[in-house]
This record gives structure tokens, sequence and C-alpha cells, in this order.
């Protein structure tokens, strides 16, 4: 194992352990005050970089809290990983949330264990093995979640079939009583410099129908439900009714500092209301209120 006194990522647990134990060792790494402050700082780098993170709706209250939940999404984008530690911190807040990672990304990035990532070798049966085994693991304790972009590689939201990774399909086999919860992402500039973070929660799947289902018809389940959620973030996306989202978070509006200063100067010359945005302001949308975080 590397020392992480340099500052290089730390590998994988011994690769000559069972699965089971590298999961365990991987599962036990996760930190609730490493989530917070990380969730905090993705926080911030969304503020940044987005005009707003919006949600189309939530789930119902039962489902969220339902146990062994497994949420499930495409994978537009390099943003979705910070995405994910932004709702464990967030919009999960108070339950325990567990990603899975390709091994090379789990091994160059070392902070991703200890916000609930765990390392999986993609399309390589080593890396299934330890996929259900963290599963497995995890999910001992029903409170927690699995959250997981069930497809193998990035894909625009666009581009069908889905092509969702095998492993999602197995969940039922070892947690029957599990949730299935879509949710669709999506990355689109609308009429600011900064683009908007969408997101749509489909309708829940429980495990026990998956159960019944032999695997491949499992992941043909699974990947119309995340797939009709998808078209449907489309269609208000395309539409670009900011109206129709809640804002989680409002994220920065503005052109360039210094044309907006003089924006700003010639609207209270002229008596005018000031707004930033390059288009006209939406209807104001509720607001989710902010969250400071789990606790260790």
């Amino acid at each position: 194992m590397r020392s992480t006194a340099t500052g290089a990522a730390p590998r994988l647990p011994d690769a000559e352990a069972s699965p089971a134990e590298i999961a365990r060792r991987m599962i036990e790494a996760r930190s609730g005050w490493m989530v917070a402050l990380f969730g905090r700082i993705f926080e911030r780098a969304l503020r940044q970089d987005f005009h707003a993170v919006r949600l189309a709706n939530r789930p119902d209250a039962a489902v969220l809290k339902a146990p062994r939940l497994v949420v499930y999404s495409n994978h537009p984008a390099w943003w979705d990983g910070a995405l994910f530690v932004y709702l464990a911190y967030s919009f999960f807040a108070g339950r325990r949330v567990y990603t899975p990672i390709d091994a090379e990304m789990f091994e160059k990035y070392g902070f991703l264990r200890r916000v609930g990532g765990f390392g999986v070798e993609l399309g390589r049966p080593q890396g299934a093995r330890l996929f259900l085994a963290a599963c497995r693991c995890l999910f001992q304790d029903p409170t927690h979640i699995l959250l997981v972009a069930a497809q193998a590689g990035f894909a625009d939201p666009r581009r069908r079939p889905l092509d969702l990774g095998p492993g999602i399909a197995h969940v039922s086999d070892i947690a029957p009583d599990a949730t299935f919860l879509p949710l669709a992402i999506e990355y689109p500039h609308w009429l600011e410099k900064q683009p908007e973070v969408l997101m749509r929660f489909g309708e829940p799947i429980g495990g026990a129908e998956l159960a019944g289902l032999r695997p491949a018809a499992r992941l043909q389940r699974l990947e119309a439900a995340l797939g009709q959620t998808m078209d449907k973030l489309a269609e208000t996306a395309i539409a670009r009714d900011a109206a129709s989202f809640e804002i989680l978070l409002q994220g920065k509006v503005g052109i360039n500092p210094v044309y907006d200063l003089w924006r700003r100067l010639k609207s209270w010359v002229s008596g005018q209301s000031f707004s930033a945005g390059h288009g006209t302001p939406p209807p104001v949308a509720a607001r989710h209120p902010p969250h400071k975080g789990e606790g260790v």
C-alpha cells in the first residue's frame, strides 16, 4: 500500500483478502464529518459553477424512509460524483449513503472512501463480486442507502438504450426487500451563462417485484423505469420550464463582474430594478431549506 504521507491516494485493500473483508473495510471507512466537510465543499462548487440546482419532484416521505433504498441514476457528466456527495450531505441527511466508484478513480482520489465511496473494477468478475459483497455489507443496516450511477460510463441523457451495468439487477438477490428509485439527471444550458442542474425522481420499484424476474428481465425493468423518468425530465428541460422545479441551491447569476456593475449603475440611475440574469427572472420557486449536515 502506498503511503499517504506524500499525498498519493491509497490503493484498494489487500487483493488477497476475501471480497467480504475488502467490502467491510471500505464500508467502515466512511466518516460522517468528512461527508459534512465535502458536502459543504461540493455545495459551494455547485453554487459557483451552476445557475441553480433544481428538483422536479420529491418522492413520498415513505419512499425516502424505505429500508434498503437503492437510488440509481443515469451518468451524464463528471459532476455526478460531486452531486452525489452533496445529496448525501443534504437531501439524504440522516441516512448513510454509499456509492460504487470505478476502482481507478477510487485509488486516485483517496477522500472518496471517507465519503461513502467504495471501489469496484468495472467489467470484471472480481469487480462484480466486490460490488455485491459491499451491498450485502452495507444493507446489514436497513437505514443505509445505495446511490449509484447505473450506466457503465458517461452517456448523453438523450442516448438510448441506456445500457445499464448488470450489477444493479443482482442487488435484489441479496436485498429482496429493497426499494429501487430511479433518478434522472441533466446539466443543460438555459438562458444564463452558467448551466442548470436538473433532477427528477421516478416511480419506486419494490425489490420483491424484481426478485421474481430473471436478471435480464430485471435489468430491462429498471432501465425502462429510468428511461421514462429521463424522458419526463427532458420534456421540462427542453421547455426550459423553471417554474416546474424546486430550487435546492441558487447558484451564480450574472454575465461579467465589470459589465454587471455597469448594468447595475444604469438601473440605479434610471430608477429601474436590477436583475443580474441574462433573461427575464423566472417565477419564484420554492427553495429547500439549507441543511447543516449530518453528525459524525
